[in-house]
């Protein structure tokens, strides 16, 4: 059998459909194992010893179709489930099945905060596309594979942070799911030890404020390093700190100890730390009380009611309490 997966975006969503992958590869004999999926996200996949092929989606999704449609698949799974993932369902011709994703659920529990949403984590629903195969869940968590040569090497980083460090992850795609600037600082001052400050180059600007603020136990990697780089860099601390972002989803996948912090997004939807073998290490810091919150299901460029008290009231002792212990 050969089988076709299909997940485009973003970093999280692409971690999270790897017990997917994996079971697919274990549990269906001599299945030939395809995943479709944006080329700035290729490493996320390229690595995997549960994928036979990669397909990388640039600018031009006609481009992929001529690519995909000699390969003859006998069963496209979709777990991105949007308008070009449905172009290429209809350009292949093959039976489907896509991930649910419960937008009508979403979209009640956000304007009207009636929440009909189901207790069970994107993972499991992601499974449901592939039980007609006889595939479940293992129960074993998410993978990310990094090879050596895409490592980074401890001894690359500051003396003081070989032994050891908490990686603080300051990114997330929208403002409305980070910590505002002067709270990440108060965060940072009332953490113990040496950090690895975590981002994309779109962080910077706000990165270089932390070690003004506590000094050299702080080391700046955001953008210094690739989407591997900075998920070898997680795989390697004692424990991460996070928002509803990727790389809270990259801790999980290395069973790292990970601090998530959630501002308009709440873990009902369904996308919380997963890491089924030890949950306790899986911990989520959100202001309850709120009748604003979830405000939306993704995010947004500001607080809409001007006062980002999903943030602004965190209890960054509680945080930075869990990161030294």
């Amino acid at each position: 059998m050969k089988i076709l997966v299909l997940r485009f975006s973003s970093i999280g969503d692409i971690v999270l459909t790897s017990p997917v992958l994996r079971c697919l590869k274990q549990q269906v004999p001599g299945v030939e194992l395809h995943v479709a999926t944006k080329t700035v996200f290729g490493d996320l996949v390229r690595f995997n010893p549960h994928v036979d092929r990669v397909h990388e989606l640039g600018e031009d999704l006609g481009s992929l179709i001529g690519r995909l449609r000699p390969e003859r698949y006998d069963v496209v799974i979709d777990l991105h489930h949007n308008l070009r993932t449905s172009r290429i369902k209809r350009a292949l011709g093959v039976a489907t099945h896509s991930f649910p994703k419960l937008n009508i659920e979403k979209w009640l529990l956000v304007n009207f905060k009636i929440d009909r949403l189901p207790r069970m984590h994107i993972v499991d629903r992601c499974f449901s596309t592939v039980e007609h195969l006889g595939v479940r869940n293992d129960g074993q968590g998410l993978d990310l594979f990094i090879p050596t040569d895409r490592e980074v090497p401890l001894d690359t980083l500051p003396a003081s942070h070989r032994s050891g460090y908490t990686a603080v992850a300051i990114g997330a795609a929208h403002a409305t799911k980070r910590l505002p600037e002067h709270r990440l600082i108060d965060l940072v001052r009332m953490i113990e030890g040496p950090m690895v400050i975590i981002g994309g180059r779109e962080d910077q600007a706000i990165a270089r404020a932390i070690p003004t603020a506590v000094g050299a136990r702080a080391f700046d990697a955001t953008g210094r390093y690739d989407i591997l780089g900075s998920a070898s860099l997680i795989k390697q601390a004692r424990n991460v700190i996070a928002h509803d972002s990727g790389a809270m989803h990259m801790a999980a996948a290395f069973r790292k100890p990970v601090i998530s912090i959630w501002g308009n997004t709440v873990p009902s939807f369904g996308m919380g730390p997963y890491i089924p073998t030890d949950p306790t290490k899986a911990h989520i810091m959100e202001v309850g009380g709120l009748s604003c919150r979830p405000c939306s299901k993704i995010g947004y460029d500001k607080c809409p009611k001007g006062h980002f008290r999903c943030m602004e009231e965190q209890d960054l002792r509680a945080i930075a309490n869990l990161a030294n212990a």
